[in-house]
C-alpha cells in the first residue's frame, strides 16, 4: 500500500483530500504545518506528498526543498495560489504536479496515481525507438531507464521523476521537433494541463545537462513548434550545421 502524506493547514480539506484518498486504497498521514510535514516524512518517509503552499511555521515551498534534502519524493503542489507565478515556483523546487483549489478531489486522486505511477515505472512512455534494456548514451549523456538512473560525464544526475522522463524521452526521440503539448501527453500522459509546467520542466532540465543552460546546445527552441534534442557529433561538436536554431528562450 502506497503512503502519501497530505499536507494542508485547512482541517476540511485536508479531511476531504484524505478521505479521498483513503478509499482509492492508499494509507493516508495529514500534517497540518511545516515543522510537522518535515518531521513527519523523515520519520516515516512517504510514496508521495499532496503539500499546500500557504502553511504556517514553514511555507510549502521550502517543506519541498527539505524533503528533497532525504532523498527524491513525488510531491504535487494544492494551493489556493492560481498566479503562473505561484505555480512556476512550485515547479521549480521540483514539485512533480500543481493543483489549484478548489480542485475536483476525484482528479486529485487520478493525478496521485499517475505521479505514482510514473515514479515506479521501469520506464517513461512516449517515443518509439530505443528500447528499455539497457542504457542510451547521447555524447555526454547517458540514462538507464530500467534502473531510472542519468548521468553526464559520468557523474549522477538529481533529476526528479519529470526531468529524467523528460530526458529519457529526447534521448529516444533525437532531432524531432516536438510540441509542448505532444511532450504533456507523451512523457506526463495528460490530455490536457498546464503547458507552463513543460515550459519549466525544460528550463530545469537544460540547467543540468547544458554547459550554459543560457544557450542551449543539446535541447534547442523550435519557434513555433517546441522542443528538439540535438545530439552532440561523435567528436564532441554539436550537430548545428544544418539545423536553423532559436536563442533557446523558453516560450
Amino acid at each position: 500500500m502506497k503512503r502519501v502524506l497530505v499536507v494542508d493547514d485547512d482541517p476540511t480539506v485536508a479531511e476531504v483530500v484524505a478521505g479521498y484518498l483513503d478509499r482509492a486504497g492508499f494509507a493516508v498521514d495529514v500534517a497540518a504545518d511545516g515543522p510537522t510535514a518535515v518531521a513527519r516524512a523523515s520519520t516515516r518517509p512517504p510514496d508521495l506528498v499532496v503539500l499546500d503552499l500557504m502553511l504556517p511555521g514553514m511555507d510549502g515551498l521550502e517543506v519541498c526543498r527539505r524533503m528533497r534534502q532525504d532523498g527524491p519524493v513525488p510531491v504535487i503542489m494544492l494551493t489556493a495560489r492560481g498566479d503562473e507565478e505561484d505555480r512556476i515556483l512550485g515547479l521549480e523546487v521540483g514539485a512533480d504536479d500543481y493543483v489549484t483549489k478548489p480542485f475536483s478531489p476525484r482528479e486529485l486522486v487520478l493525478r496521485v496515481e499517475s505521479v505514482l505511477r510514473r515514479a515506479g515505472a521501469s520506464s517513461p512512455t512516449g517515443g518509439g525507438g530505443g528500447s528499455t534494456a539497457g542504457w542510451l548514451h547521447s555524447g555526454p549523456l547517458s540514462v538507464d531507464p530500467t534502473a531510472r538512473r542519468a548521468t553526464r560525464h559520468g557523474t549522477e544526475l538529481p533529476l526528479t521523476i519529470r526531468e529524467f522522463d523528460l530526458l529519457t524521452f529526447f534521448l529516444r526521440n533525437p532531432g524531432r521537433a516536438t510540441s509542448r503539448e505532444d511532450l504533456m501527453r507523451e512523457v506526463w500522459g495528460w490530455e490536457f494541463g498546464d503547458l507552463s509546467t513543460v515550459t519549466v520542466h525544460v528550463r530545469r532540465l537544460r540547467e543540468k545537462i547544458e554547459d550554459d543552460p543560457a544557450r542551449p546546445r543539446l535541447i534547442s527552441t523550435v519557434w513555433g513548434v517546441g522542443y528538439r534534442f540535438d545530439p552532440p557529433e561523435p567528436d564532441g561538436t554539436d550537430n548545428k550545421a544544418t539545423s536553423h536554431r532559436g536563442a533557446g528562450r523558453d516560450r
